[in-house]
């Protein structure tokens, strides 16, 4: 009975998906809506799952570090992954939920320095925080009600003075003195210095202007001027003239007139006390945020004094009754009785057949996720459906309280994706390879990091064996058609340890695989070799006047060649200029068809551009040469230049001391 009664303050589990973990939430109000029904206005606290990665980095920070302060014990692994689980982060955030999804008490302390975090895995359903989590800025900070308890907290007491000894510390520099109860003065004389100083400050309060809009009535001048600052002023003026009430007096009205002083209560208006009082009703006595959130203009001591002022006042009374009125009527606890349905992730109920509750088509043989047993009065189906994963009925519990596994697994990520990220038709090959059991987490890493960057799967001498023992669970050929659907690979490693000492008396059963000959498979390829294509008829797309003006010929394939000047031995380019040490550029341009490039794929464009030396050197092939350029592209052109021709030979002059020649009939 005492069990399923829940009061407010409590720390209760909340189930709000039948596969997800529960909830941890305090019960801070248990209200009764108007169809009957009980709704418990809770506090948020998280878990280190909901928070995200760069997060949980610096909780693992602060988690060294307070190990390192408090010496803590060491501890294993598998414990240091537990206590991660046990780790929850306080928030300011409130929700409503109905008080039917209430499924267990919980305990939630503050870490403490003295405390043994390994003590809280002897403890069931105990938790600890140490953190502020705030959803909306998605930020942690350390919490603010921390008791400091430990070596460094504790004053140092210095050793007691022997009688008679002198002390010879300053007492300036360690205290003030603002009173001496020694003074010459006797008590009705302070009394009476303490109405004329009252009265100064009622008169100051009638000559002020904002203190006359303030308060208008001379009874509410004299309150204000009753108030402890006018009795500290006055005293601590007798204190600083020697307790002579000639230069006191004359210090409380100087020339310039009466002196005024005024407290928190006086100073803040009345806009500014209402933001107060809205701000102390959300955050309570935290002094720092209701200044950082309300009251920026203010200053902490400031914040401070006018709370402990504002508790003395009429207003502080009222509100006060109220919120017993309304205490009153609320409710104080509720009872739940203990929920019993079955959960639908059940695989098979004790006395079912196999395949009820939505378990139709479970592979059998598989072993628990957590602790790899394969006995147990319950399963449950955990993770993606495709994955087809099973916890046993302890760690069910343990991963419904806690949200994790009790050992640390490569498939907690992955079933933790399965539960909260989008499907998996949504993701990537590489991202879906990258969740693969067989893929290594190194690789993983790389994978997610970067999609497209080359893997190599490697499989070990086992997994060759496996996929031929443990044919029936692995159905290589279902597989195949569903790539993205990841492996169990736990299964099929322990269902191959099982079946491997008879399958290896067994004969191994070999297709015999009859292969072609070298000659029929030329013969085949020679038949189903395809048809050239023609290409279309129609000029180009023109790149340039220059191409424009080409002809559809042999020329413009000519042009894509290099020309081999068997002779003069210079080089030319597909544009007719010599070669350069860069090359010759290329284009990708298909005669036949033009397709369309990605435009972050696409080649630089190349234009040829006939010159004079190119068309010269076109005219001295013969036609036969022509066709056979045509015919081999790719393979370049030689040229023979023509020897220069020789130059006619000079005629002959006759010298200048021969005799003339006669010419006779």
């Amino acid at each position: 009975m005492a069990a399923n009664m829940y009061r407010v303050g409590d720390y209760v589990y909340f189930e709000n998906s039948s596969s997800n973990p529960y909830l941890i939430r305090r019960i801070e109000e248990l209200n009764k809506t108007a169809n009957g029904n009980v709704e418990a206005k809770v506090v948020c606290l998280f878990r280190r799952r909901d928070i995200s990665g760069n997060l949980n980095s610096l909780a693992d920070s602060n988690a060294r570090d307070f190990e390192e302060e408090s010496k803590q014990p060491a501890v294993s692994e598998q414990q240091k992954h537990q206590l991660r689980h046990r780790e929850l982060f306080l928030s300011r955030q409130f929700e409503s939920l109905p008080a039917t999804h209430i499924r267990g008490k919980c305990n939630v302390t503050l870490l403490n320095e003295t405390d043994v975090l390994a003590s809280y895995l002897d403890k069931e359903d105990c938790f600890f925080y140490s953190l502020v989590f705030d959803p909306v800025q998605k930020t942690l900070l350390a919490d603010q009600g921390e008791i400091r308890v430990g070596s460094k907290y504790q004053a140092e007491i210095p050793d007691k003075l022997a009688e008679g000894e002198p002390d010879s510390r300053n007492q300036e520099k360690l205290e003030t003195k603002v009173w001496d109860p020694d003074n010459q003065l006797k008590d009705p004389q302070i009394d009476q210095f303490l109405v004329v100083a009252r009265a100064v400050g009622t008169f100051a309060r009638a000559l002020d202007c904002s203190s006359s809009i303030r308060q208008p009535s001379l009874h509410m001048s004299a309150a204000a001027a009753s108030r402890d600052i006018t009795l500290f002023h006055a005293m601590d003026t007798l204190q600083k003239n020697g307790y002579d009430l000639a230069r006191a007096m004359s210090t409380l009205v100087p020339q310039g007139g009466p002196v005024l002083c005024r407290d928190e209560m006086e100073e803040w208006s009345a806009s500014e006390a209402m933001l107060f009082e809205e701000a102390l009703e959300k955050y309570g006595k935290d002094f720092n945020d209701i200044r950082q959130d309300f009251l920026p203009w203010k200053s902490l001591a400031s914040i401070v004094q006018f709370y402990y002022m504002w508790k003395t006042t009429d207003r502080y009374i009222q509100q006060k009754r109220l919120k017993a009125a309304e205490a009153d009527s609320k409710l104080k606890q509720v009872y739940i009785p203990t929920y019993t349905k079955p959960n639908p992730n059940q695989i098979m109920t004790p006395g079912a057949k196999p395949g009820m509750n939505g378990a139709a088509g479970f592979q059998k043989g598989l072993t628990c996720e957590s602790c790899h047993t394969t006995q147990s009065p319950q399963w449950y189906a955990w993770g993606p459906p495709n994955m087809q994963c099973r916890l046993c009925a302890s760690c069910w519990v343990y991963w419904k309280k806690y949200g994790g596994l009790k050992t640390p697994t490569q498939l907690e990520g992955a079933a933790r994706a399965g539960t909260e990220a989008a499907p998996r038709g949504h993701l990537t090959r590489q991202e879906v390879q990258g969740l693969s059991p067989f893929a290594s987490s190194a690789g993983r890493a790389k994978l997610l990091a970067k999609n497209r960057q080359t893997f190599i799967l490697q499989t070990t001498k086992l997994t060759r064996i496996a996929r031929r023992v443990c044919h029936d669970i692995l159905q290589p050929r279902r597989a195949a058609r569903r790539p993205y659907a990841p492996i169990n690979a736990n299964t099929v490693k322990a269902e191959c340890m099982i079946r491997l000492p008879k399958a290896s008396k067994l004969p191994l059963k070999v297709r015999p695989t009859t292969r072609p000959s070298l000659g029929a498979i030329i013969k085949e390829l020679t038949a189903q070799a395809p048809l050239k294509l023609r290409a279309p008829r129609g000029a180009p797309t023109p790149i340039n006047r220059n191409q424009a003006a080409q002809p559809r010929s042999a020329p413009s394939l000519l042009g894509k060649r290099p020309f081999d000047s068997v002779g003069s031995g210079l080089p030319y380019s597909t544009n007719g200029r010599p070669f350069t040490s860069s090359g010759m550029r290329t284009t990708s341009q298909s005669v036949i068809k033009r397709q369309k490039v990605n435009q972050g794929d696409a080649p630089n464009p190349v234009v040829f551009v006939a010159t004079k030396d190119t068309r010269a050197l076109r005219k001295a092939l013969t036609q036969a040469e022509m066709r056979r350029a045509a015919r081999k592209p790719h393979l370049p052109v030689r040229v023979k230049v023509p020897p220069p021709p020789r130059p006619p030979p000079a005629p002959a002059v006759p010298p200048s001391n021969s005799e003339p020649i006669v010419l006779e009939d």
